[in-house]
């Protein structure tokens, strides 16, 4: 195993998971470092994520002029009233990533905390369904 590929991995798995697997899988890797590397880089990708993202909405905050606010009545907003903390956070990350999740939640106000949580979860699910299906697809070739 190549350090230079495992890091690759990782790297790639911070922003997004979707081009890391196979990426592991082109180079070889055995799919429990697939897993373990694309798993240690999404959560580095939702810490992350998670700091500037509360920097970035300080920021934004902060020089942001006061305006009224618009109604509620969009795609995610419906979604985050139905769902919540948990459809945001897991099923945000498996299906858009856990950058873009958290970004909406930043947006919505959602406790950080319990995001992140949730984010972290859907990251290892994630990583675990997608390396399996790349596993057993190369398998049935």
């Amino acid at each position: 195993m190549n350090f230079f590929h495992i890091f690759s991995v990782a790297s790639l798995a911070t922003v997004e998971v979707y081009a890391a697997i196979p990426a592991g899988f082109a180079f070889g890797l055995h799919p429990l470092m697939i897993f373990a590397s694309s798993v240690f880089g999404g959560l580095v990708g939702v810490f992350v994520a998670a700091f500037l993202g509360d920097r970035i909405r300080a920021f934004f905050k902060r020089n942001k002029p006061v305006k009224e606010e618009k109604p509620k009545n969009g795609l995610a907003h419906k979604l985050w009233e139905k769902y919540g903390i948990i459809g945001l956070g897991f099923l945000g990350t498996m299906t858009v990533g856990a950058p873009i999740s958290l970004a909406v939640g930043v947006g919505f106000n959602a406790p950080l905390k319990k995001l992140v949580t949730w984010c972290c979860v859907g990251v290892l699910v994630r990583c675990a369904v997608f390396t399996a299906i790349g596993h057993y697809g190369l398998k049935m070739i």
